[in-house]
């Protein structure tokens, strides 16, 4: 027969609440009673009855994180550092990845809600509101994560987008760039402002590119590195062509020094290259690479700490909540053309 929690609580003569909160880690609880229980748990191997737990209390003790790309190292630090959080308080992060197809991330967060996940995380690739309309009329909480929705009150984690663009732009300048470039995505929120942030910059310097310098791609996570080369090969093809590159996120930039040094080019004396995301190889590559960091594991800690929040919350009642954090500028070997005397 399957040991209880009613079973643990009577042979250590404490009551059901209490072995309860120490598998939830509550703080409540003292240091010794909570070695006792835990000691009593491992040496009975007693294993938590979830479905049955959620039965009563209509909570599974789950959480959903829906990225659109597992490998992008980006959402990786960011689930890295949530499921940390969660697990000290008892909760389990279930990932998925939409593949940057909306239907497929539709399904997911169908199937999420569908197994009675508390609450969901989601970097969305849909341009449509149906999905969040729906999850609001369930009463179901969510959190959107680096990407929003203009018509949508919802809960919110980001970076500060249009700072990151202004950022990497003043940067390449300071380094004596002119002719700069950016690599972006179509329809994506953090892609739109950092665009906006990139052209912005430019005006303010007096700096005119040809329109044909901002390439943006459908993709923007997914596939990254594919999309960055392939973009970077039209870059090449302008006359004259950019001196100063700066790429929607690290992948992008990598598939972009891939061309740049496939074409006998050097990196930064020929082209300035500089990212975001600031992965956490980025130092390693062949040209250490240049990038804006996003904090990413902050990140993963304040929407881990926003999504138990919401649990804690009587009826959901309150405003959402907006959380920008502050973007940090790390600069490596391909975008230090300063230093080097290539200032023109």
């Amino acid at each position: 027969m399957p040991i209880r929690l009613k079973d643990i609580a009577l042979d250590l003569g404490v009551s059901v609440v209490t072995v309860s909160k120490v598998l939830r880690n509550h703080q409540d609880i003292s240091s010794d009673t909570r070695d006792r229980v835990l000691t009593r748990i491992k040496e009975l191997n007693y294993q938590p009855n979830w479905a049955a737990r959620s039965l009563v209390t209509g909570k599974s003790h789950l959480m959903g994180l829906v990225v659109p790309d597992l490998v992008h190292p980006f959402f990786a630090q960011v689930a890295k550092a949530a499921s940390r959080v969660l697990r000290k308080q008892g909760y389990s992060l279930i990932i998925s990845s939409s593949e940057e197809d909306a239907e497929l991330e539709k399904r997911e967060i169908e199937q999420m809600v569908g197994r009675n996940l508390d609450v969901l995380i989601i970097a969305s690739a849909q341009r449509g509101l149906e999905s969040f309309r729906r999850l609001d009329e369930q009463n179901k909480p969510y959190i959107l994560l680096d990407r929003r929705f203009k018509r949508l009150a919802a809960n919110f984690i980001g970076t500060d987008e249009a700072k990151v663009g202004k950022m990497a732009t003043e940067h390449l300048i300071e380094n004596g760039c002119r002719r700069i470039a950016h690599i972006g995505a179509k329809y994506l929120s953090p892609a739109i402002e950092r665009a906006k942030g990139y052209r912005q910059t430019l005006a303010s310097h007096g700096i005119s590119v040809p329109e044909s310098f901002l390439v943006c791609r459908t993709h923007g996570d997914a596939s990254g590195d594919l999309m960055g080369y392939e973009a970077m090969e039209l870059l090449l093809k302008q006359d004259p062509r950019p001196d100063g590159v700066f790429c929607y996120n690290d992948p992008t930039a990598m598939g972009a020094m891939m061309a740049i040094l496939d074409h006998g080019l050097r990196i930064p004396e020929d082209i300035a290259i500089i990212g975001c995301g600031n992965t956490n190889y980025a130092s390693a590559l062949r040209v250490p690479l240049s990038s804006v960091d996003q904090n990413s594991e902050i990140l993963g800690g304040c929407v881990a700490k926003l999504a138990l929040s919401l649990l804690a919350r009587e009826n959901g009642a309150r405003q959402p909540e907006k959380i920008l954090l502050e973007p940090k500028l790390v600069v490596r070997a391909s975008s230090r053309r300063a230093s080097i005397g290539l200032e023109n």
